[in-house]
C-alpha cells in the first residue's frame, strides 16, 4: 500500500512540472526556468548565448 502511495505522489510531481512548462510555453516564454524570460534583453539578439534563438 505505501509503494502505491509513493507512487501516487511520484506521478503527480511529473504532471505538476510537465504542466507547468506546457502552461509556459503556450503563454510564450521561451526559457521556462529562466526568472526574466519574459523580458530577457537578451532574447532578439542572436550573438549572445541566449538559447531562446537556438530553438526556434
Amino acid at each position: 500500500m505505501a509503494d502505491i502511495i509513493v507512487g501516487l505522489i511520484v506521478a503527480f510531481i511529473i504532471f505538476s512540472a510537465l504542466r507547468y512548462i506546457y502552461v509556459s510555453k503556450k503563454k510564450g516564454k521561451a526559457c521556462v526556468g529562466c526568472p526574466s524570460s519574459g523580458s530577457c534583453p537578451y532574447r532578439n539578439n542572436p550573438d549572445t548565448g541566449c538559447n531562446a534563438n537556438k530553438n526556434k
